[in-house]
This record gives structure tokens, sequence and C-alpha cells, in this order.
């Protein structure tokens, strides 16, 4: 994930990211389950019904942002 994250141009660290899963999990947005490989184990996270509902009401309000800044009046930028 901070990989994929850092490929679109955010630093992030462990310390930074872990705190927000898990927020994201209390916060019931979130579940996980922790996989095991041989002695390798990794907390996978999926989105639960809650948190995509709110993965969507968030995408249209960023649509809608997104459509008020690119789709107001042409050489207009004392809206800013």
């Amino acid at each position: 994930m901070l990989e994929e994250l850092q490929h679109h141009g955010y630093k992030m660290s462990t310390g930074t990211l872990y705190p927000i899963l898990h927020g994201l999990e209390r916060k019931g947005y979130l579940r996980s389950e922790v996989e095991r490989e041989g002695r390798t184990s990794r907390r996978m996270y999926s989105a639960t019904p809650l948190g995509k509902k709110a993965l969507k009401s968030a995408l249209g309000k960023v649509r809608e942002l997104f459509g008020e800044l690119i789709g107001g009046e042409k050489g207009r930028v004392d809206a800013v």
C-alpha cells in the first residue's frame, strides 16, 4: 500500500499509515484478517459495507468539487 501511495506522489511512513487503518477499522469502515504464509503473517484489510457506502459518498463529493473547480466560468480566477 505504501508503494502504491508513493507511486501517486504521497510519501507516508508505516507510523502514519497503520494508525489510520486501525482507526478506520475501529469505526467500522474496514475489517482485517491475518493471513499466514509459513513464518510470515500479513494483516489484510477490506472495506465493510459501511466503508463502501462512505467511499461512494466521498467520491460523489470529490466529483462535485472537481466539477466546480474546473467547470466554472472560463478565465475566471477570482473565485479561487
